[in-house]
């Protein structure tokens, strides 16, 4: 099909191209529908990439966010990318499933939020994307002996096996991760062929041999082939609704111009940042109240360290090793739990946490860095529970898109301090017995979560179990931001599992 005229109604809109917009899109579009996919960003070669972090940056979110709180957070390079895409061009390509207890955590422990989804439901849906995007991971996942994963895993760099000798000395099962990157070359069904992994290291500066997934080479090409049309650079700021409230268009900026596309339904995947914003910003879907509120960031601290022998981390792809022992700790103190996973850092990236992690500086900070080909590092992806007092707000100033910049506050509560002081504890553990010196804590969280949470009562959630809009019939929600808690799972898979399944009841309708 070709691009949509002017006042041609289309069958659906879909805002952003990420791991939530993409699977969707294909889907639509291999059911016949004539779909338009509007993205922030431009359209990437991987052949454009570097393995460089400096001219890398235009990969990630620059526009600004406001930051506050007790532990105001950092964005762009840390959660949120732009282009077609979205934020899959520059992620780490982890893709645990998640734990069954995490979605009933509230049940569990009292605390937190159940989600009105199972793992029983979302079980399918993981094997089918695993299978479609070409998952690296073990024979023998030792958590769910029943997994498979189409390809071997991905070899392992030199901190992955730091952990793996720590992990044993203490009686710490782990396993190789499993990985959104080829370990062997692979035909990409609908799109191009993949290369294997050649371990360059760069995994956030995009992938140039197409070895890692992203959705430009994975469900973007399949939803292109089957009709769909997808317009870079295409910011969306507003929609218009008929006399019942339902969105007849979508209002958005292209090349200065204002445009519109009439449309039958629209999909909102612009993440847990700017879809609330945009809902905020029109005053829509927000009879609950509950649009930015929730707000929530995995804990996700790192402990580094000094080994004798050369780590290059800078090698590999970056968290080749992991663990779930911790997802539910017998000694924890806290709800829920948390992965480890072993961490290889580029060199720019690196220096920075330093710098603002540690608190060198000048010759001290110097000496330091000029160890890094010795370092090593573990991090976690831990719960975060869902809190009113960590919301998204738009502010008095205005950005160059026209809109109120997103303030958002956040900070731990009691239970993300004790989760991170138990992770430090067996971290720094973890790493005394593998042989490292030096030892030091990095405070950090990652990802962006919550903000328009689904839930089946349309007074206390903004949309329902499947993503659909309890206020407006017509508009849906599939990103991250319906998450009702954080899951210690990191965040990706689960997205493109919900956006198949939002996919699925709509085309149901």
């Amino acid at each position: 099909m070709g691009a949509a005229v002017v006042n041609e109604i289309v069958d659906a809109v879909v805002i952003g191209t990420g791991a939530g917009g993409a699977p969707l899109l294909a889907r639509l579009a291999q059911a016949g529908l004539r779909v338009v996919a509007l993205e922030a960003g431009r359209h990437r070669d991987p052949e454009g990439y570097v393995n460089d972090e400096t001219l890398s940056a235009d990969l990630y979110w620059q526009g600004e966010r406001l930051a506050g709180g007790a532990m105001p957070q950092a964005f762009g390079a840390n959660n949120s990318g732009i282009g077609v895409g979205g934020s899959t061009l520059h992620w780490g390509a982890f893709t645990p499933r998640v734990d069954a207890r995490d979605l009933a955590l509230r049940s569990e422990t009292g605390q937190g939020r159940d989600w009105p989804v199972t793992l029983q439901e979302l079980t399918p849906l993981y094997e089918e994307l695993e299978g479609y995007l070409g998952i690296s991971g073990p024979a023998h996942y030792p958590w769910d002996p029943a997994r498979r994963y189409p390809l071997p895993p991905v070899a392992r760099n030199a901190p992955a096996d730091a952990m793996a000798l720590g992990c044993g000395r203490l009686g710490i099962t782990t396993c190789d991760a499993p990985a959104a990157v080829v370990s062997q070359d692979y035909q990409q069904p609908g799109g191009p062929l993949r290369q294997a992994c050649v371990s360059c290291g760069y995994c956030h500066q995009g992938c140039r041999n197409r070895a890692k997934v992203s959705m430009d080479v994975t469900f973007l090409p399949l939803a292109v082939s089957h009709g769909a049309e997808i317009r870079a650079n295409c910011f969306a700021n507003g929609f218009e609704r008929d006399s019942q409230g339902r969105v007849t268009a979508v209002l958005y900026v292209e090349a200065g111009e204002q445009k519109r596309q009439l449309c039958r339904a629209v999909f909102l995947c612009a993440g847990a940042v700017e879809t609330p914003r945009l809902l905020l910003h029109t005053g829509l879907a927000n009879s609950s109240g509950q649009v930015g509120r929730n707000y929530m960031a995995h804990v996700a601290t790192q402990v580094w360290g000094t080994f004798p022998a050369e780590m290059r981390g800078n090698k590999g792809w970056p968290s080749s090793l992991m663990t779930e022992a911790m997802v539910r700790p017998v000694d924890a103190d806290f709800a829920g739990g948390y992965l480890i996973q072993s961490l290889g850092v580029v060199p720019q990236t690196w220096a920075d946490q330093v710098a603002r992690g540690r608190g060198l500086w000048g010759q001290a900070l110097v000496d330091y860095i000029d160890r890094y080909n010795f370092t090593a590092g573990l991090g976690i992806n831990g719960e975060c529970l869902p809190s009113g007092d960590n919301r998204l707000t738009l502010s008095d100033e205005v950005d160059d898109t026209g809109l109120p910049k997103p303030r958002i506050d956040f900070g731990y509560g009691d239970n993300e301090q004790r989760l991170h002081r138990h992770a430090e504890r067996v971290m720094t553990e973890i790493w005394q017995a593998a042989g490292a010196t030096d030892i030091w804590t990095l405070h950090r969280a990652a990802h962006t979560i919550g903000t328009c949470r689904m839930g089946t009562d349309k007074d206390d959630a903004v949309v329902n179990p499947f993503g659909q809009s309890f206020d407006i019939g017509n508009l849906w929600i599939c990103d991250n931001s319906v998450f009702p808690s954080s899951l210690a799972a990191n965040p990706a898979l689960t997205i493109m599992a919900l956006s198949l399944r939002t996919a699925r009841a709509f085309l149901a309708q």
